[in-house]
């Protein structure tokens, strides 16, 4: 009996931190970092770095996107009583004691590591925390209409993305800049895909989303230019010296971002996948491919010197 109560315990745990989700910030940091590094030809071998800087780095961010999926479900205990029943605190399973606990545990696991690496690391750390410790408890950005979307995606996109080039190159470079803007706003255009699965208790709890105020059709028509116009204008920021001529083929982009928004425009109630919609999964795979592929041009473009 206790083995079994360990073991729901452990399910509990997995299940709060919510591992699909993880795979994000490890994917689009790591690959940012090794991009960084190449970039600006560090000395050290990769071995090297890969062991002591990248996977570390990596790490500090999954922390802390597990501490904010834990505390984002200790205060929306209420809305997923509604929901998402199956989730461990309305099951039991985890008491919102111990998911503000194990959020706190994982935001100071996260800032040990970022202390390894470097202050400018840590400072870009301690910004998105504050970002996501106010989306759950007061003021509770999660509640404000449009505030809901920027406080994901200015640390999601603009702030990881900034905070991970930060490892071994200059923020203030035009490559990094311009690639978290576009990285901030496709995701502040995606982030409404997760308000569609959620929005009959988003409406009863007092949330309001674009997906409440507008319906799925509308808000998906409002975003639209968000998700597609970033990939879009990459050629502008070729012509005007921000990026390197290579980046041109990241405006195919724009393709699957067209997709999300076709999807969320349609019927979303049997199209479930990771406690999400099909859209917020196809969201995170296409920034999956931005980063991996922004990765995969910058070490190209540098060791062909294009």
């Amino acid at each position: 009996m206790r083995y079994k109560k360990y073991d729901s315990k452990i399910k509990g745990f997995m299940s709060l931190i919510r591992p699909f989700t993880l795979l994000a910030p490890f994917i689009v940091s790591s690959s940012i970092m090794i991009a960084s590094y190449v970039y600006m030809q560090v000395s050290l071998s990769f071995s090297q770095v890969l062991i002591f800087q990248i996977l570390p780095a990596s790490l500090s961010f999954v922390f802390l996107n597990g501490a904010s999926n834990a505390l984002n479900q200790a205060t929306d205990y209420d809305a997923d009583l509604i929901s998402k029943p199956y989730r461990p605190i309305p099951k039991g399973i985890i008491t919102k004691k111990e998911a503000i606990i194990i959020a706190i545990f994982l935001y100071i696991g996260s800032f040990l590591i970022g202390a390894i690496i470097h202050p400018t690391f840590l400072m870009f750390l301690l910004f998105i925390t504050f970002f996501t410790v106010t989306y759950s408890i007061s003021p509770r950005m999660k509640d404000k209409l449009w505030f809901n979307q920027l406080w994901i995606g200015i640390p999601r996109g603009f702030l990881g993305i900034l905070g991970s080039w930060s490892v071994f190159g200059s923020i203030l470079e035009p490559i990094p800049l311009t690639i978290a803007c576009i990285a901030g706003l496709f995701l502040f255009g995606g982030s409404i895909t997760k308000d569609i699965s959620d929005k009959h208790a988003d409406k009863i709890v007092g949330t309001k989303t674009l997906v409440i105020k507008y319906g799925e059709k509308k808000a998906a028509f409002i975003v639209l230019p968000f998700l597609f116009f970033p990939f879009i204008l990459i050629p502008v920021f070729i012509n005007i010296g921000f990026l390197p001529i290579y980046f041109w083929l990241l405006t195919f982009l724009a393709i699957p971002a067209f997709f999300i928004f076709r999807t969320m425009v349609e019927d979303q109630s049997k199209q479930l996948s990771f406690e999400n919609t099909r859209a917020w999964s196809f969201m995170y795979i296409t920034y999956f491919i931005f980063a991996l592929s922004f990765s995969a041009l910058t070490v190209a473009g540098t060791i062909l010197q294009i």
